[in-house]
């Protein structure tokens, strides 16, 4: 039995959505302009509003939550590697027309080049292959725990690398969503495991979840010569190509006569919003606030996912899980009050 065979046999009809996250996000681009007063605020100002970053924020977290259901309905008909290639070769040619349409370019310096290739394989590539490796070998409940670890790692690298100052506040918010996150995945009752196999898949998702969080933060650097949508469309265009030819056995072995019409909006949805809108929110956000409060969104997704299931798929949700998406709305609000208002 092929390896993507496998993992669609290996999917329940009941789990944990949030397993699935990277698979919505990928993911996971984005000129800081203006970032200083973005970020810096009125020390004087008590009163908190909602900006247009944090509404496009909560936008995407809200169709990445989303995505988790409509990932796995699409999974009912589409192999996991030829779903991903055919959604990110979607998402490029979207994302490339829309660049040229608004920018009339899709040039970059010669000395960025580089950065821009290094980018995509990092981002795009090597973290899908990794995540979808890893999720077949080990559960939901480890793969969600390591996953809410990112927003950890994103603060960490840019610290490390200078390219931001990590407030402690931020740093205080990041522990206590992550908290929040634990309980969620283990007020599920579905339990964590320690096998051979499942350390494995477990180290598979921790390389993914540095791979994603150092491309979020080398990402900076760019953001401050090019806009959000021409990095996000082209590390996503340059990353594309190798991740396709890695998935050609899966390609070949779908058959692509047996997908209802179901399974093909799920993947528009998936291509068009999860990654080609989402991605740009991101590096918006990211170009706009930071990527330490960007990253503090991913664990908003989880409360959608959750919420979505159990909405959509009749999942249960307990005490525990509502306590822990409290604490993480209490995580994003204490990170956004930093300086007194939502910057």
């Amino acid at each position: 039995m092929k390896f993507s065979e496998d993992l669609q046999f290996s999917l329940p009809k009941t789990f944990n959505l949030t397993f699935l996250y990277p698979l919505a996000l990928n993911a996971k681009a984005f000129a800081v302009w203006n970032y200083s007063m973005s970020t810096s605020g009125s020390p004087s100002s008590t009163r908190l509003r909602l900006s247009s970053v944090d509404l496009m924020l909560v936008a995407m977290s809200f169709v990445w939550g989303v995505n988790f259901t409509v990932v796995k309905v699409a999974l009912e008909f589409f192999s996991p590697l030829s779903f991903n290639a055919v959604r990110f070769s979607v998402a490029s040619l979207l994302m490339l027309g829309f660049l040229w349409f608004r920018e009339r370019s899709l040039r970059v310096q010669k000395e960025d080049l580089k950065k821009f290739v290094l980018l995509a394989l990092i981002g795009n590539t090597f973290y899908q292959i990794l995540f979808i490796n890893g999720i077949f070998r080990t559960t939901a409940g480890n793969s969600s725990l390591i996953l809410a670890t990112t927003p950890i790692f994103v603060s960490l690298f840019s610290s490390v690398l200078g390219t931001e100052k990590v407030e402690r506040r931020v740093w205080q918010s990041i522990f206590l969503s992550f908290l929040g996150v634990s309980m969620i995945v283990l007020g599920s009752g579905k339990p964590l495991t320690l096998t051979e196999q499942s350390l494995i898949g477990d180290l598979l998702i921790l390389a993914g979840t540095i791979c994603w969080s150092v491309y979020t933060v080398l990402s900076k650097s760019l953001l401050g010569r090019y806009t959000p949508l021409k990095l996000t469309s082209l590390t996503i265009a340059m990353g594309t190509p190798l991740l396709v030819f890695v998935s050609i056995p899966s390609i070949e072995a779908q058959d692509w006569n047996a997908i209802p019409t179901q399974g093909w909006l799920s993947l528009a949805f998936s291509a068009c919003l999860a990654i080609a809108l989402g991605y740009a929110i991101w590096y918006t956000g990211v170009s706009r606030i930071g990527s330490a409060r960007t990253s503090l969104y991913e664990y908003l997704v989880t409360v959608v996912a959750v919420a979505t299931a159990w909405i959509l798929l009749y999942e249960s949700m307990t005490l525990i899980q509502i306590a822990g998406a409290a604490l993480v709305f209490i995580g994003l609000y204490f990170s956004r009050k930093s300086h007194g208002r939502w910057a």
